[in-house]
């Protein structure tokens, strides 16, 4: 078995269920619509201080988004947001810099074993968002569907994921005419980037990234390159998809049926790149969270919180899944 079925069989078993919980409790009708079942925002009052975020690229816009909202109930409140990778989370929240973390992937054990040797716990997380994590490719790219396989061989040198032949030009993913000698250019997050690493154990099953790989500094700047690189595909979360590109429909294996990136193909576990988007914070067990900090995660989760996701074109958390990580940061 090749390592590629390996990481992704772990992905169906362990991600997918997770997410596939979201379709039973969100109409099917538009799975894009906020839950009815999460709360509504009530303002609470002597909410004042100043927060700071420290993390995701990919979640800047979002927490833009929620603190503006945030803060037309607590005009007092001053948020100050820093999004230069999730690996720039962990630190910070050890070192009592930043209040909150975004993260576009789970901590990794050695992240929260260092943040747990400092403090004697571990850190706590809440879930804001669904993503799905989409492949790019310019507008007037004729491309229907390509497989993990295939992404694979686009991206990495090591092609784990099965195919014995390195995808360097469109024909080699079975365009022709014009297309099928053109180079393919291939754009990239960096290595700080949570998008960066969810990518390479999914899509790439932990295989190395080529070197042509042209590493971007944000989720904005890889879509804006597809946008403007006619030969070009990249990787970025669905909700920085603009009119100049297109997301590619992507089947979990060669000669599967591809599904695109859409908010009812992630929610029923059928995209097979989608994830959970993060906010890692510091909450002591059995001590309560301050009420500036416990009143934020309270907006996140609500309505007015996930309208915010809807807005920035993700896909909004079910109240099921608002009220587990309510109850565990103490906010039920």
């Amino acid at each position: 078995m090749s390592n590629y079925v390996k990481v992704f069989k772990v992905f169906r078993q362990f991600i997918v269920p997770i997410i596939s919980t979201i379709c039973l409790v969100i109409s099917p009708v538009s799975a894009a619509e906020v839950d009815k079942g999460l709360p509504n925002y009530i303002k609470s009052s002597g909410i004042e201080g100043s927060l700071k975020s420290i993390g995701s690229d990919t979640l800047n816009n979002l927490m833009t988004l929620w603190t503006e909202g945030f803060r037309k109930e607590y005009l007092s409140v001053k948020i100050e947001i820093e999004g230069k990778g999730s690996g720039t989370a962990p630190p910070a929240l050890i070192s009592g810099t930043a209040h909150f973390g975004p993260m576009s992937r789970p901590m990794k054990s050695v992240e929260e074993d260092e943040f747990e040797e400092k403090y004697g716990y571990k850190p706590l997380a809440m879930r804001g968002a669904v993503d799905a994590l989409a492949v790019f490719v310019h507008k007037d790219n004729p491309i229907q569907c390509l497989s993990l396989p295939q992404v694979d061989a686009v991206f990495s040198k090591t092609r784990k994921g099965g195919l014995d032949k390195d995808a360097v030009t469109w024909g080699d993913l079975g365009l022709g005419g014009e297309w099928s000698s053109k180079p393919i250019s291939v754009y990239g997050r960096n290595s700080a980037s949570g998008t960066y690493g969810y990518f390479k154990e999914v899509a790439l099953a932990d295989g190395d990234y080529k070197d042509s790989v042209k590493e971007q500094p944000g989720s904005s700047a890889v879509v804006q390159s597809v946008a403007t690189d006619k030969y070009s595909i990249g990787y970025s979360g669905v909700g920085y998809k603009t009119a100049d590109v297109r997301t590619v429909p992507i089947s979990s294996n060669a000669g599967g049926e591809c599904f695109d990136a859409s908010a009812q193909n992630a929610y029923e576990g059928k995209y097979p790149i989608a994830r959970f988007l993060y906010i890692y914070f510091n909450k002591r067990p059995g001590s309560p969270l301050d009420p500036l900090r416990g009143e934020f995660v309270k907006y996140v989760l609500s309505q007015q919180g996930q309208q915010a996701v809807v807005k920035d074109g993700y896909f909004p958390i079910p109240s099921a899944i608002a009220s587990q990580d309510l109850a565990a940061a103490g906010l039920e």
